[in-house]
């Protein structure tokens, strides 16, 4: 694998989490929201990964190689867990009964994914100016 493929990956990495951070940052907004213009409560936005896909050259080409892919985010869909019934009957969106729906969002492990993608993303940065040092010091033996 050259440098630039290695700055290629981790790239598409840094991309990915960067999504990945800002459908945190909503959820940990939306924490409290009971209302959207869909209905309902919030729902927690999840990101999904998948290998970046190539054509057939670049196939071809990794395979000959170490087979290295990047990675992209495949989509970011609404979790499925319903919504927290709690009891407040005297909030504007309450039911007949006075139970409230409220976003299952989870702000520990909310934090914690936050913290993760942020070291995903230190990592890359870090392993692009690896490559970047590597490729300076290349250029200096080749003087």
């Amino acid at each position: 694998m050259d440098i630039f493929t290695t700055m290629k990956i981790s790239a598409s990495a840094l991309k990915a989490q960067r999504l990945r951070m800002n459908a945190i940052s909503s959820n940990l907004a939306n924490i409290e929201t009971t209302r959207t213009p869909d209905g309902g409560p919030y729902r927690k936005r999840e990101v999904v990964f998948q290998s970046s896909s190539k054509g057939f050259a670049d196939t071809l080409d990794s395979r000959m190689r170490d087979a290295a892919q990047g990675v992209r985010v495949s989509h970011i869909q609404a979790s499925s867990r319903p919504p927290l019934m709690v009891y407040d009957p005297g909030h504007p969106d309450a039911d007949d009964q006075g139970m409230l729906a409220m976003p299952n969002i989870n702000l520990i492990e909310e934090t914690a994914d936050m913290m993760s993608a942020s070291a995903a993303y230190s990592a890359n940065v870090t392993v692009i100016k690896s490559a970047k040092r590597m490729a300076l010091k290349a250029l200096e033996i080749a003087r």
